[in-house]
């Protein structure tokens, strides 16, 4: 089957859900890198994004207490925070220069009403109008409309008004009812978590979609969630990028360990073959840690998120990386993986290109190089 699955590839054809768990069982990790590596080709051409963000997490008091979450307490409980709207914009002016997007997402606040988040919405557009503001999961959104009694639909308008621009993917987890049931059953179903994003993607808020990997789920579980997310992306081209998330075990109720590096690089690799109507793929740096993340970029992700500033969550869990980066590290660590570093905003809006890796870059059919090739030279 591999050979059948990989000319597939080479023409551009669509993975099935069989070809794409035979990708995932398969021992030819160089294989699936190379295939990944070709597809992502022909669509970057040898970029890799990043950008200059800041992370704000405005609160971890939430009424759901998920098994795998380290981040959330209850109010009261040590540790527990929540940030003023002038707190919020405290952390803002205090970021390093060139910011482009703020990432922004919290705990359900047990007591915050609707107002109070489309207040704050509207205090960090004014303060700083051009800013790319991500804001709010599909279950905090959900959340919204509970509480405010509004149909999802008008809790999103209400949103984007107040200065919304795009939403991140977080709480799709594994869409798998099953294993949804025994790692956050407090949480929003699949079905909902999709309606959230189809309704933003019909409002024109670009959305971004992720996916919890290493836990108690199984290849065939990735597989599932992959192809509801393609399966959107094809009705309503919504999704900017895909972020596969590796599990963090520590402090959290499900415990375990981590997806091994192989495994990481085995789920980007196959995200990007099975995902081919999204135009990214990021390797989330934090989550990785830096070399690997490199490694990533050949194997099929074009993305590495940004400066992030301040990371929270997955620190809560046991990260061990830096909780942010600057913009010189993000370019470096690009470079070192021999592509082309392109600084984007929040929309991958191109807003610094830092030298070509091949001069025909111009025509589409441009042919690169071998890559590994590259890379060594450059050493």
């Amino acid at each position: 089957m591999l050979g059948r699955i990989e000319q597939k590839v080479l023409r551009g054809g669509r993975l099935t859900p069989e070809e794409a768990l035979a990708l995932f069982e398969t021992d030819d990790i160089h294989l699936l890198g190379r295939l990944a590596d070709t597809a992502a080709e022909r669509r970057s051409r040898g970029r890799a994004y990043f950008v200059q963000n800041r992370h704000i997490n405005h609160t971890n008091l939430c009424l759901n207490r998920c098994r795998f979450c380290a981040f959330s307490r209850s109010k009261g409980e040590r540790g527990a925070f929540e940030l003023s709207t002038e707190e919020v914009l405290e952390r803002l002016e205090g970021s390093p220069e060139g910011l482009s997007e703020l990432h922004m997402v919290g705990g359900l606040h047990p007591e915050w009403p609707f107002e109070h988040y489309l207040e704050l919405l509207r205090a960090v557009k004014e303060r700083f109008p051009r800013l790319g503001i991500k804001a709010f999961t599909a279950v905090e959104v959900d959340h919204f409309s509970r509480i405010s009694g509004l149909s999802l639909r008008e809790t999103l308008a209400r949103l984007k008004e107040s200065g919304l621009d795009l939403m991140p993917g977080g709480g799709a987890e594994i869409f798998s009812e099953g294993v949804r049931k025994r790692l956050c059953p407090e949480k929003i179903t699949a079905e909902r978590w999709l309606e959230v994003h189809r309704t933003a993607h019909e409002l024109g808020i670009r959305t971004n979609a992720t996916m919890l990997y290493g836990h108690i789920e199984s290849y065939a579980d990735r597989v599932d969630h992959m192809i509801r997310l393609r399966r959107l992306q094809d009705d309503t081209g919504g999704f900017q990028a895909f972020i596969p998330l590796s599990y963090h075990p520590f402090n959290t109720e499900i415990r375990g360990g981590r997806p091994s590096g192989i495994d990481d690089l085995r789920t980007i690799a196959v995200s990007r073959l099975v995902l081919d109507n999204f135009d990214h793929i990021k390797a989330y740096w934090v989550m990785l840690g830096e070399k690997l993340t490199q490694v990533a970029l050949l194997f099929g992700a074009d993305d590495i998120d940004g400066t992030v500033v301040e990371e929270k969550i997955t620190h809560a869990a046991g990260a061990l990386t830096s909780e942010g980066l600057t913009r010189e590290a993000l370019i470096g660590l690009i470079r070192g993986a021999g592509k082309v570093p392109v600084e984007r905003d929040a929309f991958y809006r191109e807003l610094n290109l830092y030298g070509d890796r091949y001069e025909d870059r111009q025509g589409d059919g441009a042919e690169a190089p071998d890559r590994f090739r590259t890379a060594r030279a450059r050493q």
